[in-house]
């Protein structure tokens, strides 16, 4: 989060913990969080296209927590 937050950089993980972080605790101010929580059903290659379409489709990224699931996008401010 610290490097994120010197290069004025959304983080993008799989991982809670920035998420909790960044919105409960305030700990590092950041761009944005965006946690991915998509089932490992389909392969990597499918997974990654279809995040990047779902990042590529919005603009709005900058100060929300975000979720990309499977099926919808839920955004929070930060």
């Amino acid at each position: 989060m610290r490097i994120a937050h010197k290069e004025s950089r959304i983080i993008l993980t799989f991982d809670k913990d920035p998420g909790k972080l960044a919105v409960k605790q305030k700990a590092i101010p950041c761009r944005g969080v965006i946690l991915l929580r998509i089932p490992p059903k389909k392969s990597p290659n499918q997974i990654a296209e279809y995040i990047q379409n779902v990042i590529r489709s919005r603009d709005d990224w900058e100060g929300h927590m975000s979720v990309i699931e499977e099926e919808r996008v839920r955004m929070r401010p930060l």
